[in-house]
């Protein structure tokens, strides 16, 4: 098992790269084929995997979109659309069953980063989406893994191609912007990898947290009364999924730069490739006690990695707190005879090891 300490140790040693076209011997020498279903998280060129003063330069223009006045400035879209959504679930017939997942955790988050950067059109909203999900299938087979391969750099390249022609107030003609005022500071590749990076964990993180806090608290009543008579906040309820289910389980590579000799007494050759286990570390017995695997959003300890740590930190992590912060606490206030149809040992995981939730979250809205 991954324990926390040791996981931010690796995450902050300047030792551990992310880029393979400089420190994966296997990737360098062309072992590792297209039709690996773990291809585009390595093969992409953006923040994810750069290392050193190439991440710094791709991050800086990325954080443009994340800064604190932009993530609060989406505050009224973000309970516009919860609104409009939960207006839509109203309709619901009595015992009529809804997929919380695909009607309400789904929609919000993917909305909200389309805007951000400028995705208008609803077929190409779709596609990202497709290819995406596809991109989090991590037993995909190789046709399915090439074949969206291919797909997600034709709607990428659509997108630029729209913007380049009509510019917007989007993040998307910033980068574009970025790109041709200025070519060094940001290649055409980069440009593809960086919109596919944000628009991709933009929301798919963010569906797994809404996903996991409902789910949470419809399995654990005790916890949801706490909430309702403010015994424990939203913010507990957020942070607590965050540590006890995080939204990414696992994040493919890391890569030693060198022999690295850990404190936890392990050795890790040059050219290693690291798996960042993320949903481990926040069950780490070490930090949480004896009960690692209990939802307790009374807690005193709710530290967790669930965005990473170190210079990788992800920069939407305030946008993901802030659309829980809202869309929680608007679904139970609406429907406060909310309850799962299926039960535990029912529902099914994403097939992935690298985004943790649920295919399905199938409720009753009105008990």
């Amino acid at each position: 098992m991954t324990t926390q300490p040791l996981l931010k140790e690796l995450l902050t040693d300047p030792r551990v790269s992310k880029d393979p076209n400089q420190h994966w011997p296997a990737w360098i020498n062309g072992d590792i084929s297209p039709e690996w279903p773990l291809f585009t998280w390595v093969a992409v060129r953006n923040m994810f995997t750069a290392y050193g003063t190439d991440h710094k330069r791709l991050r800086s223009l990325v954080a443009k979109a994340f800064t604190a006045r932009r993530t609060a400035a989406l505050r009224p879209r973000i309970e516009a659309l919860t609104a409009d959504l939960l207006d839509g679930l109203t309709a619901t017939a009595p015992g009529e069953t809804v997929d919380l997942r695909e009607r309400y955790a789904y929609p919000i988050p993917i909305q909200v980063i389309c805007e951000l950067f400028g995705v208008t059109d609803p077929d190409l909203r779709e596609g990202l989406r497709d290819c995406v999900d596809s991109i989090f299938h991590t037993s995909a087979d190789p046709a399915e893994v090439t074949a969206t391969y291919a797909r997600i750099y034709e709607l990428l390249g659509a997108l630029v191609a729209a913007k380049r022609t009509a510019p917007g107030d989007d993040m998307t003609s910033v980068l574009i912007s970025a790109r041709e005022e200025d070519g060094s500071r940001l290649s055409e590749q980069e440009l593809l990898d960086t919109l596919l990076l944000v628009i991709s964990a933009g929301h798919e993180t963010t569906v797994n947290l809404l996903d996991n806090a409902v789910h949470a608290l419809l399995t654990h009543p005790d916890q949801l009364a706490l909430v309702r008579s403010g015994a424990a906040s939203w913010d507990d309820v957020i942070e607590e999924t965050l540590r006890h289910r995080s939204p990414v389980a696992s994040l493919p590579l890391r890569y030693a730069t060198e022999d690295i000799e850990t404190s936890a007494g392990i050795t890790l050759r040059k050219g290693d490739a690291i798996l960042a286990a993320y949903a481990a570390a926040g069950r780490d017995p070490e930090l949480h006690g004896a009960d690692p695997d209990r939802f307790d959003v009374t807690r005193a300890v709710k530290d967790h990695l669930a965005f990473g740590h170190g210079v990788h930190f992800c920069l939407g992590a305030p946008l993901a707190r802030l659309e829980a912060a809202i869309a929680l606490p608007a679904l139970f206030d609406r429907f406060p005879r909310l309850r799962l149809v299926a039960g535990e040992g029912e529902l099914r995981p994403v097939e992935s090891f690298i985004s943790n939730g649920h295919r399905a979250l199938p409720a009753l809205l009105h008990g």
